[in-house]
C-alpha cells in the first residue's frame, strides 16, 4: 500500500522526455546524456531519414543489422515478431532491450511481459536511435544490452503531404499516406500506412502465409503563446494498429528445407495471429529559457492478441520430432504433420489453440534538462521520474486434432486450459545525470532507481502472490576531445533486467557490470569509432517463452544461467563525401567481433540452454558479423548497395565442433536500390532484397529449421503534394 500511494502521488508530477526529433534536428544536434552525440562518453548510433529510405525496408532486423553490436535472430522472414538483442542480451522477442517510440515504453507490458509481440512498422520512422552502454540508464527497465528508440514523423512546419504506394512480389503491397499543417500556435498530422503480402511460404494444402498490418497515427499541437518569455507547448498523439497474420511457430525438418526452403506443414494451416493496439499519449513542454527545460508525457497503450497455432504433440517433444525425424517414431510424427499419412493413433493428436493476451501499458514521465556553468564547468543536467503500471492477462486453451486425408479433424475430447492468469507490476523509476564539462574533458556520473511491486494470480492453481524490491542502476562515461575531431572514451554502468511477477518473490533479477572503451573520429559529414565493451554477468537469466521453444509448464518462468562472461569490439564508419556535379557517396560500415562464455556446468528447463557445460558459448550471438552500404545520389537519380553477413549461431549453448542441427547457417544478403526524380515531387524507385537468393536455415525456434526470406523485388512510387 506504501508503495501504490507513493506510485500515485509521484504519478501526478511525473516524466520522461520523448525523443521527437524537430524538423530542424540533424546528427550533430542528437544528444545523450546531455551531450552530442559525437562526443558522448558511451555508445550511440543513430540511423537517419536518408539511410532509411534509401532501402525502404519493412523488416525491423535489417535496419538494426547496420548498428554496430546489434544481434538479431530471423524467425518468419518478415520481422513480424523482432528478436533483437545487444552486446549478447539474448534476442528472444527483444525481451532485453529497452524499446521506445518517441521516448515512451512501446512493449505491451515491458515490466510484466517484456516480450515484444508487438513493434512498429519500421517503415514509418523518420530515425533509429540505439543506446548503449551508461546512457541506458536514461531509460531501463532493460539496462544489460541497451534502448531502442524509433522516432517517428515530426508534424510540418508549413501545410504538407507524403505519398508512398509499391508493389512487389509474393502479393507484396504498401499504401503510407501523411498529411499535416501548422502554423505559430497549432498544428497536425495524420498518418496511415498499409503493409501486406500473401507471403512467400507454401502450404501444402494451398492457402495464404502472408500478412496485413494497419497502422494509423494523429498528431496535435498547441502553444497558446509562441512569444511568451516561458514557452508551453502541448501535444496530443493518437495512435492505433491492427494485424492480421497467417503465421506459425511450426518449422520444418533441416531436410524438408534444404529441399524446399518455403515449404509450410499441412498441420499449420490454420495458424493466424490477430491483434490490435490503440495508444494515446499527452505530452507538455515547458520551456522556461534555452537552458531550462521540462516535458511531461502521460501515456496509455493497450494491446489484444490472440495467436491460434500448433503448440505440439501430445505426449511428445515437437522438436525434438522434427530434429531427428530419422528415427522410426518420429518419422510417423512428421508424417502426421505433414499430412503425407493419417494419424495412426488417437495418442498422436497435433495440439492447436490460441494464447488470448491482453495488455495494458500506462504512466506518467518528466524529465528536466538543465544547462549551467559554475566557472570553467559546464554541467548538462537531466534527471526524471517515471510511475508506470503494466499488466497481462493471459487465456490459453488448446484441442487435440488428428490428420485424416490432409485434413485437421478435432480427436473429440474436452477442450484443455492451459493457462489463466495475471501478471501486473508498478514501477517508480528515477534518474539523474549530468554531463561536466571541464576543457576537452566530458565525464558523465549518473544513477538510476527502479522500486518494483509485482504480483501474480493463477486462477488454475488458485494461487496469488507478490513482493517489493529496489534496485539501484549506476553508470558513468567520459569523453576527452584529445582533437577537435578526435577523442577517446571509456564507460562502466550496472546492467538490469528485472523478474517477472510469478517469481519476484523467489528468484533474483537479472544483473552485470558493463565496460566499454574505445576511440572516435567525427567531423560533419564522417564518424569513425572503435570501441571495446566487455559484460561481466554475475547472474544470467532468461525467461520461457513459445518462441525459444519452451512447452506449456515452463511458460514465462525465469531461468538461472549463473555467472557469464561477454566481450566484443565493434567498427563503425560512415560518410557522405561530396563529389563533383552535386553527386555523394554515401558509405556505411559496422563490424562486430563477439567472444560469449558461461562459467558454470547446469541444466536448464530451457532449450535454448539445455545441458549448459562450463565454457559454453551462448545462443543466438555470431561471433562475426558486418554490414556495410554504398551508393552514389544526386538529388534526381540514385543508386545504393548493401552486403550483409551474419555468421552462424549457436542454436543451444554450446562450443567446440558442432554437430548437424547445433548452429544456424551463416548467411550473406545482397540488397540494392534504385531511384529517379520524374518531376520535382514524383520519385520512382526499386529495391532488391536478397538478390542473390541466399537460402539458409535462420533459425530453428520455436519447432524446427525456419528460412529466411528469399529474394525479393520491390517497386514504388513516392513523393510529396
Amino acid at each position: 500500500m506504501v508503495f501504490r500511494s507513493l506510485g500515485i502521488a509521484f504519478g501526478l508530477v511525473i516524466l520522461l522526455a520523448p525523443a521527437e526529433a524537430r524538423a530542424e534536428d540533424d546528427a550533430d544536434d542528437v544528444t545523450v546524456s546531455g551531450t552530442r552525440l559525437v562526443e558522448t562518453g558511451g555508445s550511440a548510433h543513430v540511423v537517419k531519414d536518408a539511410q532509411l529510405r534509401r532501402f525502404s525496408y519493412d523488416d525491423p532486423h535489417q535496419v538494426l543489422l547496420s548498428v554496430p553490436g546489434v544481434y538479431v535472430r530471423p524467425e518468419d522472414g518478415m520481422g513480424l515478431r523482432p528478436n533483437i538483442g545487444i552486446r549478447g542480451a539474448n534476442s528472444d522477442r527483444s525481451k532485453k532491450v529497452t524499446l521506445m517510440e518517441d521516448g515512451v515504453l512501446v512493449g505491451p507490458a515491458p515490466y510484466s511481459a517484456p516480450a515484444a509481440y508487438y513493434f512498429p512498422l519500421i517503415d514509418r520512422m523518420r530515425t533509429v536511435r540505439v543506446v548503449k552502454g551508461p546512457g541506458s540508464i536514461l531509460f531501463g527497465p532493460q539496462t544489460v544490452g541497451g534502448a531502442i528508440d524509433l522516432v517517428t514523423r515530426e508534424i510540418p512546419t508549413e501545410r504538407k503531404g507524403t505519398y508512398d504506394f509499391a508493389a512487389g512480389q509474393y502479393g507484396f503491397n504498401k499504401q503510407h499516406v501523411t498529411y499535416g499543417a501548422s502554423d505559430e500556435h497549432a498544428g497536425f498530422l495524420i498518418e496511415g500506412m498499409r503493409l501486406d503480402n500473401s507471403g512467400f511460404k507454401d502450404l501444402d494444402s494451398g492457402g495464404s502465409t502472408g500478412f496485413t498490418r494497419n497502422e494509423w497515427m494523429g498528431k496535435a499541437s498547441y502553444n497558446p503563446d509562441p512569444r511568451a518569455d516561458v514557452q508551453n507547448e502541448f501535444l496530443l498523439k493518437l495512435g492505433y494498429s491492427d494485424e492480421g497474420s497467417d503465421e506459425t511457430y511450426l518449422g520444418l525438418t533441416d531436410a524438408d528445407l534444404r529441399a524446399t526452403p518455403d515449404r509450410r506443414y499441412r498441420a499449420s494451416r490454420e495458424d493466424r495471429m490477430d491483434n490490435h493496439r490503440t495508444a494515446i499519449e499527452l505530452t507538455h513542454k515547458l520551456r522556461f529559457s534555452p537552458q531550462i527545460d521540462v516535458t511531461t508525457t502521460a501515456y496509455r497503450h493497450d494491446f489484444h492478441r490472440i495467436w491460434r497455432k500448433v503448440n505440439g504433440i501430445r505426449g511428445e517433444d515437437i522438436t525434438d520430432v522434427l530434429a531427428h525425424p530419422e528415427t522410426p517414431r518420429n518419422a510417423v510424427f512428421r508424417a502426421e504433420l505433414t499430412g503425407e499419412a493419417d494419424s495412426s493413433d488417437p495418442a498422436h493428436a497435433i495440439l492447436i489453440g490460441p494464447n488470448n493476451r491482453q495488455f495494458v501499458s500506462q504512466g506518467v514521465q518528466t524529465q528536466v534538462r538543465v544547462a549551467a556553468r559554475t566557472g570553467p564547468i559546464a554541467h548538462h543536467v537531466t534527471y526524471g521520474v517515471r510511475a508506470h503500471y503494466d499488466e497481462i492477462v493471459r487465456k490459453h486453451t488448446q484441442d487435440g486434432f488428428l490428420m485424416r486425408g490432409g485434413e485437421l479433424v478435432p480427436d473429440g475430447r474436452v477442450t484443455e486450459v492451459t493457462a489463466d492468469n495475471k501478471a501486473m507490476t508498478h514501477a517508480l523509476a528515477m534518474w539523474v545525470v549530468d554531463a561536466v564539462t571541464i576543457g576537452p574533458v566530458t565525464v558523465t556520473p549518473g544513477v538510476r532507481i527502479e522500486a518494483i511491486h509485482a504480483a501474480y494470480r493463477d486462477n488454475l492453481t488458485r494461487t496469488h502472490d507478490g513482493a517489493t524490491y529496489q534496485v539501484v542502476i549506476p553508470g558513468a562515461s567520459a569523453y576527452w576531445a584529445l582533437r577537435r575531431d578526435f577523442g577517446i572514451l571509456a564507460g562502466v554502468h550496472k546492467g538490469f533486467s528485472p523478474v517477472p511477477p510469478e517469481q519476484a518473490r523467489t528468484a533474483p533479477p537479472e544483473e552485470s557490470v558493463n565496460y566499454e572503451a574505445g576511440v572516435r573520429f567525427a567531423r560533419r559529414n564522417a564518424r569513425a569509432e572503435v570501441i571495446a565493451f566487455y559484460n561481466d554477468y554475475s547472474n544470467l537469466t532468461d525467461i520461457c517463452t513459445f518462441s525459444s521453444g519452451c512447452d506449456q509448464a515452463n511458460l514465462d518462468q525465469q531461468f538461472g544461467g549463473g555467472r557469464a562472461r561477454i566481450a566484443g569490439a565493434e567498427v563503425f564508419g560512415e560518410t557522405e563525401l561530396k563529389l563533383p556535379d552535386g553527386f555523394i557517396l554515401p558509405a556505411r560500415v559496422a563490424y562486430t567481433y563477439t567472444y560469449t562464455e558461461l562459467s558454470s556446468s547446469f541444466a536448464s528447463a530451457d532449450p535454448q540452454f539445455g545441458q549448459v557445460k562450463r565454457g559454453d558459448e551462448l545462443p543466438y550471438v555470431p561471433a562475426h558479423q558486418v554490414s556495410a552500404s554504398v551508393g552514389v545520389e544526386k538529388k534526381q537519380v540514385g543508386l545504393n548497395v548493401s552486403g550483409t553477413f551474419v555468421d552462424s549461431m549457436w542454436e543451444h549453448a554450446g562450443h567446440g565442433t558442432a554437430k548437424p542441427g547445433d548452429k544456424t547457417d551463416a548467411y550473406f544478403l545482397l540488397d540494392a536500390s534504385a531511384k529517379y526524380r520524374v518531376i520535382e515531387h514524383v520519385e520512382l524507385y526499386v529495391n532488391g532484397r536478397n538478390l542473390t537468393n541466399d537460402r539458409y536455415i535462420a533459425s530453428r525456434r520455436p519447432f524446427g529449421a525456419r528460412p529466411g526470406a528469399p529474394l525479393w523485388v520491390i517497386a514504388g512510387v513516392r513523393g510529396e503534394f
